[in-house]
Parts: structure tokens; C-alpha cells; sequence
């Protein structure tokens, strides 16, 4: 893409960050009128303000047989950052609300070699209907702070999956004003600042987030970092990748 192209791409994602209102009576209707202007510039916009996704997909454990559950898929590009070890799955279930976004799944789905190991589910994190303990991984990919009841989505995805199997997530996020033990602790601009300027486009950074992964699961990995934002180069947002195991006995 051409220096003009993304340009223009990411002229038209800036808009609808910062300037155009988020309209809808739910959850669904707002995700669809927050992206239907932006889901074909999605990816090549947000692999500069997402950060640790790639991360998160290394450190998950794969083995063949697997079963993948993405919740809160947008595009699909996880499929890509699995690379090779995408064909080792038995099966992978993309979840997402958002029709604009689903239909870039769609089209990623029709150019992999095994589409039919993959299913589509046009469903909400919460609710969608996978069978109990049937999931080896599990991940979230800066889709736990859109998701209002996130209480229920960790929840769901916990009843998703197996004993012993793995659940990854790369988000956002802003510490608790008295963090304990390896946890990070942000100062008061950072923990009113960020949840503030996100909020406007019904992202929600929350400190429990990742102490609540952290009592629900045992901490295979914990990366905690800052990242640039297209645009804006002084400043650096916080995030977080976690990897975690379920307990074989609860």
C-alpha cells in the first residue's frame, strides 16, 4: 500500500475514532455502526495500536488435535499470526458480534487451505453456544474491554474450556491504585486518564480485569508494557499479554 493509500485508509479509521458519534440501543448496533465505515482498513490500522497480539498467539501452547476458540474475533487476523501452527487445529470457532467485521472473516476464511475447519458464529461472547470443556484455547484479543458484561465473557469462556487447557489475552488496561506483588502500578493521569479518552468509543480500560484472570487461572505468562499510538508519537498507551492455565480441579 502506498504512502497515499494508508493515508486515506487511515484517515477514514480516524474519523471514526475521534470524530464520528457511536450510535445503537445495543451492544451489536453500536459495534455495527462503529466499524460498517472502517472494518476494510481494520487490520492495517490497528497492527500499529494493538500490541502483543502477536505475543499472545507465540506463547499459547499448541498441539495437534486442538480446538481454538476466538472470542471477540473482528477480522479474523489471528488466523494469519498462528501461521503454520493454524493446521495443526481439529477445529477453530470464530466468535464475533460485528456483521462489518465478520464479513473481512468471511472473506480470510475463503483463501485458507482447510476452510472447513473453521466455523463462524455471529454470536455474542457471552452466550455463544460452544459445548462445555470442549476448547484447549481460548483467547481475547482487545476484545475484553468491548465487551460490556465482561464478568460473563470471562465466565463463558472458562465454561468453554477444558480443564488444563489455556486461555490468552492482549488488551489494554490501567492498574489498580494500590497494585500488589508483580503487578504494575500507573500513576493518576495514566489510571483517569487512558479509561477516559478510550471510553469515548465504548472501550473500557478496567484495573480488575487482570487480577480477576489472574484468581480465575494459574499465570503461565504476564508481559506488561506500553505502546505507541498511530499518531501519536508522545504518548504510550498501557497493555497487557496474559496467558493463562485452568485448573485441572477446581
Amino acid at each position: 500500500m502506498s504512502f497515499t493509500q494508508t493515508l486515506i485508509s487511515d484517515s477514514r479509521v480516524l474519523w471514526n475514532l475521534l470524530a464520528s458519534p457511536t450510535k445503537g440501543n445495543t451492544h451489536r448496533e453500536r459495534l455495527n455502526n462503529f466499524y460498517q465505515g472502517q472494518a476494510s482498513s481494520y487490520d492495517s490500522f490497528r497492527q500499529r495500536l494493538l500490541h502483543g497480539r502477536q505475543e499472545m498467539i507465540t506463547a499459547m501452547p499448541v498441539k495437534m488435535g486442538d480446538v481454538w476458540v476466538d472470542l471477540g474475533c473482528g477480522t479474523g487476523e489471528n488466523i494469519e499470526r498462528f501461521g503454520d501452527r493454524l493446521s495443526v487445529f481439529s477445529a477453530n470457532h470464530l466468535v464475533d458480534l460485528c456483521d462489518p467485521l465478520l464479513k473481512v472473516d468471511s472473506q480470510r476464511r475463503s483463501r485458507l487451505a482447510e476452510p472447513d475447519k473453521l466455523t463462524l458464529h455471529e454470536a455474542d461472547a457471552t452466550r455463544v453456544v460452544i459445548p462445555d470443556a470442549s476448547a484447549d484455547l481460548v483467547t481475547f484479543s482487545y476484545s475484553l474491554t468491548m465487551i460490556p458484561d465482561w464478568f460473563a465473557a470471562i465466565d463463558n469462556a472458562l465454561r468453554i474450556l477444558r480443564p488444563g487447557g489455556y486461555l490468552g489475552v492482549a488488551d489494554f488496561f490501567v492498574s489498580r491504585k494500590h497494585a500488589s506483588g508483580d503487578e504494575a502500578r500507573h500513576g493518576w493521569l495514566t489510571r483517569t486518564g487512558w479509561p477516559t479518552w478510550f471510553a469515548m468509543d465504548n472501550v473500557f480500560l478496567n484495573p480488575d480485569h487482570l487480577p480477576m484472570l489472574r484468581r480465575r487461572l494459574d499465570t503461565v505468562t504476564l508481559v506488561q508494557n506500553r505502546g505507541h499510538l498511530a499518531y501519536l508519537p508522545f504518548f504510550k498507551v498501557p497493555y497487557y499479554v496474559f496467558v493463562g492455565r485452568k485448573p485441572l480441579a477446581v
